[in-house]
């Protein structure tokens, strides 16, 4: 097959795309227009746009939640906190992690090693960044 994809799927298998946003400013008016251009009120897609999307996943959102209200977790406590598989959970903290929002720290008591999650104060600053967001997202749909 040509397309690459299941001829079951709808679409005639076809792989999905998502459309580009239009953008969030209104075009420049044409020379010698008498119209000065008007600045148009951000899109509801451009505002979603502006979303952290390295948070909004949900795991990660979970993860960062949750670190905001303790001052540290363990691996196993968070895993069985989040119900999360021991690789997802390495996953999104490692993406939590090179974004400088999650700090993590290996260390070997004893006979096993214990990994540990703190939320930096990157991560404390782009969690409210976020929750705000999202807020005022919420407030403005409602009538």
């Amino acid at each position: 097959m040509a397309s690459g994809g299941d001829p079951n799927r709808p679409g005639g298998g076809r792989p999905r795309t998502r459309p580009r946003p239009a953008p969030a400013s209104a075009p420049a008016p044409a020379s010698g227009s008498a119209t000065p251009a008007v600045a148009a009120a951000p899109a509801p897609a451009a505002v979603l746009l502006d979303l952290d999307r390295l948070i909004h996943e949900p795991c990660r959102l979970a993860i960062v939640s949750a670190l905001a209200v303790a001052p540290a977790l363990g691996f196993v406590e968070l895993r069985q906190m989040l119900e999360l598989t021991d690789g997802n959970l390495s996953v999104h903290a490692r993406r939590l992690e090179e974004a400088g929002y999650v700090e993590c720290r290996k260390t070997s008591g004893g006979r096993l090693p214990r990994t540990e999650f703190r939320l930096t104060a990157a991560g404390r600053r782009a969690l409210a960044r976020y929750l705000a967001h999202i807020e005022a997202l919420v407030g403005a749909a409602r009538p």
